[in-house]
């Protein structure tokens, strides 16, 4: 049995470790930095984040971010954007992320969403070929600018 929770600081350790057991993040992340903690801070503090985590048998084995963006489009309405989804390498192919994203999903549904939209790299084909069994479409190209 799965649960999906809020995460707490001593979870950030299992979070990182997955954002890095990836060969896109292994080039980014530093398991053990400071700074780590401090974006937990930042991100626990703001009522518009969720950072998720999934537990079972006591260890987390996934994680998911979700921010509540306020906006004027849309009749005024709130879209969800769904960040830094990972499945601990022992735990994919058994239907977590798939949990997951449901879950992701039902958050932003109960909390008056009217879109939920995230990015994958363009690189990562088979999370491409995940979103789209879910419904996901790629209606727009995203961008980025690393500062």
């Amino acid at each position: 049995m799965v649960e999906i929770r809020r995460a707490v600081a001593a979870d950030v350790p299992a979070i990182v470790a997955m954002l890095a057991d990836d060969p896109l993040g292994a080039r980014r992340e530093r398991p053990g930095d400071a700074a780590y903690a401090s974006a937990f801070a930042e991100i626990d503090a703001d009522p518009r984040q969720f950072l998720a985590v999934a537990v079972a048998e006591g260890e987390v084995v996934g994680t998911l971010q979700l921010t509540f963006v306020p906006g004027l489009s849309r009749l005024g309405s709130t879209r969800v954007l769904i960040e830094a989804v990972r499945v601990r390498s022992d735990q994919r192919g058994n239907g977590l992320g798939g949990s997951l994203i449901q879950w992701a999903i039902e958050a932003a549904r109960s909390r008056g969403a009217a879109l939920v939209q995230l990015t994958t790299d363009a690189s990562r084909r088979d999370a491409h070929r995940f979103y789209e069994r879910l419904g996901f479409e790629a209606t727009h190209v995203g961008m980025k600018l690393v500062l």
